[in-house]
């Protein structure tokens, strides 16, 4: 998740949400628009971020999410049926209508499946990519799952699906690259950041998230619908070690320890989020 730029962490706000394509947000942090981009998946994206890295225009703050997976998913029931690996696909292919549920055109696990499709990988040569927004995809295989239907689509964590749905993560086969994918995630910044913002570049640098409480915010925030100040706020009050260690030496705008600022923050009893 792209921040917006000068949303400054030396206060105690939220800040904005830029939502866009991984190559526009990248753009935007190599021209200095964007502060911090949460959501380098590599190896998905590396061949996009390590060029602006190698000509100076980004550094890769932290690993802010590590082993996390991604790739085809299937119902726990089609995996108990056998379907185990990529390679087991195609066998049934008619049950799964010769389709792979994809996610946005132009994501790099898209162009992965895109690729073993017109490759033949792992017999996929039939088969079709349908790509489609996110929420789009997951409430398609969700009314599949409530019919007991067989569907096959792209699956990674952190993400509310792990928490709502039973979902077995594939194993892959032939070479195709779209399943079993160990990802890292990296806090992508500008270059010139350290030396313009240090704290936020301190913070962003310190800030590593563990991928069970990252599924479960997102499950809160975009399944429950519940405002994300509000998962966040409890979360924090609950979780002051972690916090404390993400701000580590960071100074708030009036120059006390951030950690500090936070926890004066959340004991005003004028707060109710």
């Amino acid at each position: 998740m792209p921040l917006q730029r000068r949303a400054r962490l030396r206060g105690i706000v939220s800040p904005h949400v830029v939502h866009a394509s991984p190559y526009g947000v990248l753009n935007g942090l190599a021209e200095g628009d964007l502060e911090a981009y949460l959501g380098g998946w590599y190896p998905v994206l590396t061949d996009m971020v390590e060029p602006l890295v190698a000509d100076g225009k980004v550094v890769k703050a932290a690993a802010n999410i590590q082993g996390a997976t991604s790739g085809l998913v299937v119902p726990r029931y089609v995996h108990e049926a056998g379907i185990t690996s990529v390679a087991d696909l195609d066998a049934h292919r008619e049950r799964f209508d010769d389709t792979i549920q994809g996610i946005e055109a132009g994501t790099g696990i898209n162009i992965a499946i895109g690729e073993a499709v017109d490759q033949d990988l792992a017999g996929l040569g039939d088969w079709s990519l349908r790509e489609s927004s996110t929420a789009a995809m997951l409430a398609q295989a969700e009314k599949k799952m409530r019919d007991g239907e067989w569907v096959t689509f792209v699956g990674w964590e952190p993400h509310w699906m792990n928490v709502s749905f039973d979902l077995v993560y594939l194993e892959d086969a032939d070479g195709a690259g779209i399943a079993d994918i160990e990802s890292t995630v990296w806090t992508v910044v500008p270059a010139t950041l350290e030396d313009e913002d240090p704290d936020l570049y301190r913070f962003m640098s310190q800030y590593v998230v563990d991928t069970a409480d990252q599924n479960d915010w997102v499950h809160a925030y975009s399944y429950e619908e519940r405002p994300a100040e509000e998962v966040a706020s409890e979360w924090i009050r609950e979780h002051y070690d972690t916090v404390e260690a993400w701000l580590e030496g960071v100074e708030a705008r009036d120059g006390r320890p951030a950690m500090e600022a936070v926890k004066a923050h959340f004991a005003d009893p004028r707060r109710t989020q």
